[in-house]
């Protein structure tokens, strides 16, 4: 068994000050953006993640040491752990193998992270490109008759619910709601794993949104003597049927960026 305490290199009797204070200091040292991002690096920095989470859960280190102390209760017990050559060699090659899986399983868990991380900035840039790009251009896609009203209002209903939901999921994975009374000052709160308040990511998306808006409007009344010559494609004129066309850009911009996410993976 992987002896975490060695790999924070603390003792068995370090308290929860001890072990995160040697986490910390670790962590800085050994940090794959420090150590050349290499494959070794990010397995050696995913095992002490792994160890300092283990330990830092009290339920988790107690069934951790209950294991280690069974493990070793029942040492003498097992081929395994005699005092044959082989026999511990094998058990390293066992051992090294269980540690080579959870580390591949710590790893891949990052990469999946980044990837959402990657796929929420991609919906949020893509909402606010498209806000401006609507209100800069201001297409006239409603005057293409009843059937092309009647695929803009589908594609707005599509879209108004994959927005809905990819931003639904994004607060509930990124954002909290600030505790009003701390116990102590010391209690590590939920923003450790979610960076942001749900406030502020509301003010981000109102705000975003405004000055998308804004700025494509300004761009579109310095570029008016352009416009004049589109005219049978774009408008000069602030119409309902605008707010229409973001939500559509996020879907198909998303579906295209999926599928080909997809493709290459």
């Amino acid at each position: 068994m992987v002896d975490y305490y060695k790999i924070l290199g603390v003792e068995q009797t370090a308290n929860a000050a001890e072990i995160k204070s040697a986490y910390r200091r670790l962590a800085r040292e050994r940090h794959p953006d420090v150590n050349g991002g290499s494959e070794h690096a990010a397995r050696k920095f995913a095992l002490l993640a792994l160890a300092y989470r283990t330990l830092s859960e009290p339920q988790e280190r107690a069934a951790y040491d209950a294991r280690c102390e069974k493990e070793r209760q029942q040492k003498s017990g097992f081929v395994l752990h005699s005092s044959n050559v082989h026999a511990r060699r094998m058990r390293m090659v066992t051992v090294q193998a269980r540690c080579d899986r959870v580390v591949d399983l710590l790893l891949e868990a990052d990469r999946r992270a980044n990837s959402e991380r990657s796929q929420a900035v991609f919906t949020t840039v893509t909402l606010f490109f498209s806000t401006f790009i609507v209100a800069m251009l201001k297409p006239k896609f409603w005057q293409i008759g009843y059937l092309g009203r009647t695929i803009v209002v589908a594609l707005f209903i599509l879209g108004l619910w994959h927005l809905a939901s990819r931003l639904r999921e994004y607060f509930e994975r990124y954002t909290y709601k600030p505790k009003q009374i701390h116990v102590s000052i010391m209690t590590e709160e939920e923003r450790a794993e979610k960076p942001f308040t749900r406030l502020s990511a509301y003010v981000f998306l109102v705000v975003g949104y405004v000055v998308s808006i804004a700025a494509g409007l300004l761009i579109a009344d310095q570029l008016h003597y352009m416009m004049n010559d589109l005219t049978f494609i774009f408008d000069q004129n602030v119409r309902p049927d605008l707010i229409f066309y973001p939500p559509i850009a996020v879907l198909l911009v998303d579906t295209m960026h999926t599928f080909a996410s997809k493709i290459d993976s």
